[in-house]
């Protein structure tokens, strides 16, 4: 940071692009964001996940998933080299294409904007492929049908309860088609062959599910302010961590927008807090409304509230702060009470670790200088930072 008085002012405009200038930078045009542009609104809910906190969440619990699915697979993989003797070592090729299905589904998902249902596909993926490795088994004649349950017990650490129905419904007809396809005799001679993977099946999903959503639950009160139902500090910091490696993976660069309601003090002083509380509250969705999935916002407390941008540059993370300021500045929130906001915007590089106290110091600068200027603005953090060495 070089000083305030460099930082870049994005003038209010509403129906010119807008231009963002700065002493000593070269002049740039910045094209509005269509507000109504696929790419930057998310579809708060899905039949996968019902709004942003549950998509993150699932997200969050696949980085947890990630290391225990991995130690799972190793232990597929010692049981089938034990009954190789009887079974063949072939199933092997099966735990690597589970893991590798996985993978893919891992590398892509930050980048979409509903990432449930890619993950949702990597898990059906790996129930088929289970499905597939016990049918060359031997299907209702050997033990291994009795895999079939072993996806079901990541469904609600990731999904909503409809897409753990869904997920214990595929898995209960995965479980029949194999058992009827390779050996329908056996299966009617001894229906227990069937009836009891698909009683596993249906306990493990049962007894998973409340237990999970407990811990959820709990991990939630941890994480999400309470009056606005955003993110908080805590949250911010493991994101933060997240999204520093992430980078250093990519090279990618992550955009930070930090945000100020103007003049909310007299709010509070005219109307009192309870219409104080409200305004948080309401000016909390509108910013959501215009984020993408993978775009997430925080409460830093008080009326200050910060965005992470993964993938946006400094431009694009400027268009998106200018579409914020115009959504809250039209809408008239509860009790008829009308606000503007102002923003600072910072960002990394491109082949840069994100450092995100740097990102933020400067950003949080050039949110000063908004307010200084004449608030309900944006202003960008110069762009001749040294970058960070990688």
């Amino acid at each position: 940071m070089t000083g305030i008085d460099t930082a870049v002012i994005v003038r209010r405009d509403m129906e010119i692009p807008v231009t963002v200038c700065a002493a000593g930078v070269e002049q740039v045009d910045v094209e509005p964001v269509d507000s109504h542009s696929d790419d930057t609104k998310v579809h708060a809910s899905s039949w996968l996940c019902r709004d942003d906190f549950d998509r993150q969440r699932m997200l969050d619990m696949e980085e947890r998933v990630r290391p225990v699915r991995q130690r799972a697979a190793a232990v597929m993989a010692l049981a089938i080299l034990a009954a190789g003797p009887w079974l063949g070592w072939w199933p092997l090729v099966f735990v690597v294409c589970i893991l590798t299905c996985f993978a893919a589904a891992d590398l892509l998902m930050p980048k979409l904007a509903r990432p449930e249902f890619l993950m949702f596909g990597a898990w059906v993926c790996s129930g088929l492929t289970i499905a597939l490795a016990v049918a060359l088994s031997g299907g209702p004649g050997v033990s291994v049908l009795s895999w079939m349950a072993i996806p079901v017990m990541t469904l609600s650490s990731r999904f909503s309860m409809r897409g753990v129905v869904v997920g214990v419904i595929i898995s209960i007809v995965l479980a029949l088609v194999v058992a009827f396809a390779v050996d329908a005799h056996a299966v009617i001679a001894n229906p227990v062959l069937l009836i009891v993977p698909v009683a596993l099946i249906l306990c493990v999903a049962v007894l998973s599910t409340p237990l999970m959503r407990s811990d959820i639950q709990h991990r939630s009160d941890a994480v999400i302010d309470q009056l606005t139902g955003m993110l908080n500090r805590k949250a911010l910091a493991t994101r933060v961590r997240e999204l520093a490696q992430q980078s250093e993976v990519t090279g990618e660069p992550v955009g930070v927008i930090v945000g100020d309601i103007d003049h909310f003090k007299r709010i509070n002083d005219t109307r009192g807090h309870t219409v104080g509380d409200v305004v948080l509250r309401e000016v909390a969705y509108v910013l959501r409304k215009q984020l993408r999935a993978f775009d997430l916002a925080y409460r830093l407390g008080g009326e200050e509230f910060v965005i992470l941008l993964p993938g946006s540059d400094l431009g694009r993370s400027a268009e998106l702060a200018e579409q914020l300021r115009e959504a809250v500045a039209a809408d008239e929130l509860g009790g008829g009470v009308s606000v503007t906001m102002s923003f600072g915007v910072g960002a990394s590089e491109d082949k840069e670790i994100f450092d995100y106290a740097s990102v933020f110091a400067e950003a949080d600068a050039a949110l000063y200088e908004a307010k200084r200027s004449g608030r309900d603005q944006v202003c960008l953090a110069p762009r001749d930072r040294v970058p960070a060495l990688v």
